[in-house]
């Protein structure tokens, strides 16, 4: 980058509270509140996209005269576009800036959530869903960047902020989009256009962020003279059960909002209520993504926390397949638990590192390769679901994969960080 300065990098202990590898001047004050209302209204766009098709994913199906492997496709867009744009966040941070790479994004999420009911068409329909996605891709990587450029002592509570007013937008989205649409006429394609203005808010902020190219582009710069060289990250092995613990959670995540509602709705919930139900799923992590990064930066290690979201997984997935309409608001809260494992691992991305550069990097290497990992989930469910005739195999499936998504949680919440081993 033309803009060098010099930074100065501190051992960032993961039992320390809300430290950072960063040591920058505190920014203006009216910068910082534009910040805090960019980071939520970004955070609150990272989902309807996906949690608003769960909810009329039967209808948008009908209309597009999809089948059932053919949604299970669309559910698998997703991780996708997350791992193939989101490789390309640290480059286009470094040649625009974040804020400009971030504003861009919210204005493609808006414009894909437009036009994408009103595409025309399965081809049109995926090609719009992509658009969306591969703003929410960027922004998903570079959110832990400008968290941890503009608030160098606040990561955990700021990462806690962010994580959960996403929850807050996922559960929102969830929730409202069988109501709006039924008071907005009935038509689901309305029904899913109308979370585009939610993003055009949200693109509002970020113009004004998108000019602070020369400071918040300091984060994600390339090491100037004196500066110790990023570390490479495939070298790590802390990076690696990084990347794939976040793979193994965002696969239970993607699944369960795409999936959820018509587990329920087979299950004889309403669809109304099978909303409301992944609707509470998400909203879990309204007040838990707030708590657990706190927590997970005063533990050594995070591995207990780990394991404690993995067996809620468990337990929610066992009653999916035994009792699955009885008991829909007690598995609804469980996996809600469970889909907690997202903030910790974004927390844990922050704490395997001692430089900026280093998790700029490691941001985009656990959460791409993390994503790659979850695109066969949502495509093996539908497959398993329409063969099978039943929710027994889809859900034995994903009750399976809790098993290893805690081993690797373990081993990426050991405390080190990936400089020790590159």
């Amino acid at each position: 980058m033309p803009d060098e300065t010099r930074t100065q990098t501190h051992t960032l202990s993961p039992a320390a509270t809300d430290r950072t590898a960063v040591d920058v001047p505190a920014p203006r004050r009216w910068l910082t509140r534009l910040v805090i209302v960019g980071i939520v209204l970004a955070a609150l766009n990272l989902r309807p996209a996906i949690t608003s098709l769960g909810a009329l994913l039967e209808e948008a199906r009908v209309g597009l005269h999809m089948s059932g492997s053919v949604a299970g496709v669309l559910t698998s867009v997703p991780p996708l576009c997350f791992a193939i744009f989101g490789i390309a966040a640290p480059r286009l941070a470094r040649r625009f800036g974040p804020g400009a790479v971030v504003c861009a994004g919210m204005a493609a999420i808006a414009t894909g959530l437009l036009i994408r009911p009103f595409a025309g068409g399965t081809a049109g329909f995926l090609a719009a869903s992509a658009l969306a996605l591969m703003g929410i891709a960027v922004s998903n990587v570079l959110m832990p960047v400008i968290v941890k450029r503009y608030f160098p002592e606040r990561v955990g509570s700021m990462t806690g902020l962010y994580s959960m007013a996403l929850a807050l937008g996922t559960s929102v989205a969830a929730a409202a989009t069988v109501p709006m649409t039924e008071a907005l006429g009935g038509s689901w394609q309305v029904g899913l256009g109308v979370w585009a203005v939610l993003a055009v808010l949200a693109v509002l902020p970020w113009i004004g962020l998108a000019g602070d190219r020369g400071a918040a582009a300091r984060s994600v710069a390339r090491p100037g003279a004196g500066q110790s060289p990023a570390p490479r990250v495939t070298r790590s092995r802390t990076a690696w059960a990084l990347g794939c613990f976040f793979g193994l959670q965002a696969t239970g995540a993607y699944i369960t909002m795409g999936w959820m509602p018509q587990i329920f709705r087979d299950a004889g919930v309403s669809a109304g209520t099978a909303g409301v139900l992944l609707a509470v799923t998400m909203v879990m992590g309204v007040p838990l993504a707030f708590v657990i990064p706190r927590l997970a930066t005063r533990m050594k290690t995070q591995g207990p926390l780990v394991v404690a979201l993995g067996l809620c997984g468990l337990t929610g997935y066992t009653g999916l397949v035994f009792a699955p309409a009885a008991g829909a608001w007690a598995w609804a809260l469980l996996l809600g638990i469970s889909n907690c494992a997202f903030p910790l691992a974004l927390t844990m991305i922050g704490m395997r590192s001692r430089t900026g550069a280093g998790v700029v990097r490691l941001s985009a290497f656990a959460q791409s390769t993390g994503y790659l990992i979850s695109i066969p989930g949502p495509l093996l469910v539908g497959v398993l679901y329409q063969h099978s005739g039943g929710w027994e195999l889809p859900i034995a499936l994903m009750a399976g994969l809790i098993v290893p998504q805690v081993a690797v949680g373990v081993l990426a919440g050991r405390d080190r960080t990936i400089e020790d081993e590159c």
